[in-house]
C-alpha cells in the first residue's frame, strides 16, 4: 500500500475464527494489527508478538468502538485499513424465531460494521486515503431454510457495502466486499451453542434434526482451511488497487451459478439439501 508499515483494524479476532487467520496474514505482510474481539483473552495466540496491538471491542457498543478507534489513533496516528469481520450466524425457521434474537444478528451483522465505520471515516476522509473491508458471506448472495436471519442480515452488509463504496470514493477511500464461501473456522460451534438457547418448535418440530445440522453446514471436511482464505483475501486488499469483490472459499463457484439459476432449480437444490418435501 506504500512504504509505511500499513495499520489495519480487524474486527472478530478470537482464535479459531476467520478474523483471526486474516490478522496472521496481515502481519505476515508486514502490516500492524490492530486484532480485536469482545475479549481480549479469546486471542491469546497472538499475544507476546510485536505486531499485534490487542483491544477489547464490543460492536454492539457505540462507546466501545468508538474508544477502540481512539485507541488505535493514539498508539499508530492512522488507520490504513479497517476489515469489519465480527459476526453471529443464526439458525431458526423465520416463523418461529424470536424476534430478539434476529434484532441481535442484524444488531451486530449490519449496524456493528456501520458503527466501525462511522467512526472511521472521518480520520480516513482528512487523509483522503483508506481502505474498507466488509465480510459478507455467499448465503447472503442466496437464502435457503433455516438460516433466513443470517443470510437477510449479510444480504443488507451487502447492499451497504454497494452503497458504501460510491460514497466513499470521493473522500479516497476503496471499499471492498469479500464473500467468504465454506471456511474452517469456530462458527459452528458458536451457531450450536446459540441454536440450544432457542424455543423449542411447534410447527417445525418434525425438521429439528435438519435445522439443528444447519448449525454446522459450513464445517464439512471438503471446507477451506482458514489460513489458505486469509492468504487469498489480504493479498487482494493490498493491491494498489484493491478489488470491489472477492469470493474464495469451498461451495462459493456453486452458490454463484445458484444465484443465477431459475429460481425453482434453486429452490429444488436447496430441498434436497435440507431435507425438505419435494411437493
Amino acid at each position: 500500500m506504500g512504504r509505511e508499515r500499513a495499520v489495519v483494524m480487524i474486527t472478530g479476532c478470537s482464535e479459531g475464527g476467520i478474523g483471526n487467520a486474516l490478522a496472521r496474514a496481515f502481519a505476515e505482510r508486514d502490516c500492524f494489527v490492530v486484532a480485536t474481539a469482545r475479549s481480549v483473552g479469546s486471542m491469546a495466540n497472538l499475544e507476546g508478538d510485536s505486531r499485534f496491538f490487542l483491544l477489547e471491542l464490543d460492536v454492539l457498543s457505540e462507546i466501545s468502538v468508538r474508544n477502540a478507534v481512539a485507541a488505535s489513533l493514539d498508539i499508530f496516528g492512522r488507520i490504513d485499513v479497517l476489515v469489519n469481520n465480527a459476526g453471529v450466524h443464526c439458525v431458526a425457521p423465520l416463523a418461529e424465531i424470536p424476534v430478539a434474537s434476529l434484532e441481535n444478528v442484524f444488531n451486530t451483522n449490519v449496524y456493528g460494521p456501520l458503527r466501525l465505520i462511522q467512526a472511521v471515516v472521518p480520520h480516513m476522509a482528512k487523509l483522503k486515503t483508506g481502505r474498507i473491508v466488509n465480510v459478507g458471506s455467499i448465503t447472503g448472495l442466496v437464502s435457503g431454510p433455516w438460516a433466513g436471519g443470517y443470510s437477510a442480515s449479510k444480504a443488507a452488509l451487502h447492499a451497504l457495502t454497494d452503497t458504501l463504496r460510491l460514497e466513499l470514493k470521493p473522500l479516497g477511500i476503496d471499499v471492498t466486499l469479500v464473500v467468504p464461501g465454506s471456511v474452517s473456522s469456530n462458527l459452528g460451534y458458536s451457531s450450536l451453542c446459540r441454536y440450544k438457547k432457542m424455543p423449542e418448535w411447534k410447527l417445525y418440530n418434525r425438521f429439528e434434526a435438519a435445522i439443528r445440522m444447519r448449525t454446522d453446514y459450513s464445517q464439512g471436511p471438503r471446507s477451506t482451511l482458514p489460513d489458505r482464505f486469509a492468504r487469498k483475501v489480504t493479498a487482494a486488499i493490498l493491491r494498489r488497487r484493491p478489488p470491489a469483490y472477492i469470493t474464495y472459499g469451498h461451495l462459493s463457484s456453486l452458490f454463484n451459478i445458484l444465484y443465477y439459476l431459475p429460481i425453482f432449480v434453486r429452490d429444488f437444490v436447496f430441498r434436497v439439501a435440507m431435507k425438505l418435501p419435494l411437493r
